[in-house]
């Protein structure tokens, strides 16, 4: 029998999942990771969210690790984390379109100036003298950084949702009705084409601290950002400098360096930014849940998995 350990949502839900596995997979052996009586040695995969450093090492007949969510970095803290393990990232259709989703209503609520009636709900202030001209979607052109799975969906239904859109990426992707930068070399003509960039970019030696103050003055303005990737691929202070000086007109964050975000981070206070407690795309146990259930068995019968975590890539 394949056993299954599972970390994810804090211990008081492993009911939830251990029922949602029996109705997918009736084979599966589901265990709590928190069980005092759990044996590492029965343990064949994972289903983890920010497993506690050394605990993997322990499952000697571990197959694959499978991460809760998108990002695997959580995992990749482990310092004594096996390296020849597979690691797979969360995927499925519902984690998709609820990012696209996401992106949608963020590219939307800076097009419209969301930030600006919010602050003006706030001070009571009745602002229609202060509105800014409006610009259709159809004028308007969104960039994405970083074409996997999420940013070429992501794509596509800001493509149907009649922006132009951009797209850059390391190497070069085809994504249909989206004109496409790749490498070095490409970023700054791709920038230069963007009225609102988004970051889906994952955390990586290579995009740490990539975007820079002097990244972002490249971009049409005024300027929109919404970051949805990994907050350690921006540099706060920059990202802070460019709100305050008008390189950017507004921003919205899901991510951010560190998590919570700090109460005395300057990005609370600054005009034009919209919060969001790390939340864009967070499917529900059931659609995770056959997510993983569809891997164990195609790992099972020898089959690759897409979203497989690659060390020379880093995501």
């Amino acid at each position: 029998m394949v056993c299954l350990a599972v970390k994810a949502g804090g211990p008081g839900t492993f009911p939830e999942w251990k029922a949602l596995f029996a109705d997918l997979m009736p084979e599966l052996e589901v265990k709590d990771w928190y069980d005092p009586a759990l044996n590492p040695a029965q343990i064949d995969y994972v289903l983890v969210w920010q497993p506690e450093p050394g605990r993997l090492a322990h499952m000697g007949n571990l197959k694959a690790i499978l991460s809760a969510a998108a990002g695997v970095d959580h995992i990749l803290a482990d310092p004594e984390l096996p390296k020849a393990l597979p690691i797979i990232r969360m995927g499925g259709d519902e984690t998709a379109t609820q990012m696209a989703d996401y992106v949608r209503w963020a590219v939307f609520a800076l097009l419209r100036e969301a930030p600006l009636w919010y602050g003006a709900q706030q001070a009571k202030q009745w602002a229609r003298k202060n509105a800014p001209p409006t610009r259709l979607s159809s004028a308007t052109r969104v960039g994405i950084m970083g074409l996997g799975n999420l940013g070429s969906f992501v794509a596509s239904k800001l493509v149907a949702a009649d922006f132009t859109v951009f797209g850059w990426a390391r190497h070069q992707k085809q994504c249909e009705g989206v004109t496409c930068y790749a490498g070095p070399e490409g970023l700054v003509p791709f920038l230069q084409q963007c009225d609102t960039l988004v970051c889906l970019l994952p955390e990586t030696p290579e995009t740490k601290g990539l975007i820079t103050y002097s990244l972002l003055q490249h971009l049409r303005k005024p300027a929109g950002f919404i970051n949805v990737g990994r907050g350690p691929v921006v540099v706060e202070a920059d990202l802070v400098r460019a709100l305050q000086d008008g390189t950017l007109h507004g921003a919205v964050l899901d991510v951010f360096d560190t998590e919570p975000l700090p109460e005395t981070s300057p990005l609370w206070a600054v005009p034009g930014v919209i919060i969001t407690p790390h939340v864009a795309s967070e499917a529900s146990r059931p659609a995770r849940a056959r997510y993983v259930v569809s891997v164990i068995k195609a790992l099972e019968a020898g089959e690759s998995v897409p979203l497989t975590y690659n060390p020379a890539q880093g995501y």
